[in-house]
């Protein structure tokens, strides 16, 4: 059991990170959706924010900045790949 001390701060911190880490994870979600449909301007649009809300949560440390970076780099590589196709 962990000390009443460190599950305050714990906690704190987990209050903290849980709207940015769910942000990111929606904004990822809707621009996978927009890209699995038929409107690539709207999908990059889409694309734009998700990279937004997963570099903010990479700057306030509810994300490892490497978690944010090859989340980026997943999410731009499928955008160029519908564009492409």
């Amino acid at each position: 059991m962990p000390s009443a001390k460190s599950h305050r701060v714990s906690e704190r911190k987990r209050v903290q990170n849980a709207p940015l880490r769910s942000r990111a994870k929606t904004e990822v979600r809707k621009a996978r959706q927009l890209m699995a449909g038929s409107d690539p301007e709207a999908a990059s649009v889409a694309v734009n924010s998700a990279v937004v809300a997963l570099d903010k949560a990479a700057q306030k440390g509810a994300i490892h900045a490497n978690n944010a970076s090859r989340r980026k780099s997943r999410i731009m590589a499928q955008l160029h790949k519908v564009n492409a196709g």
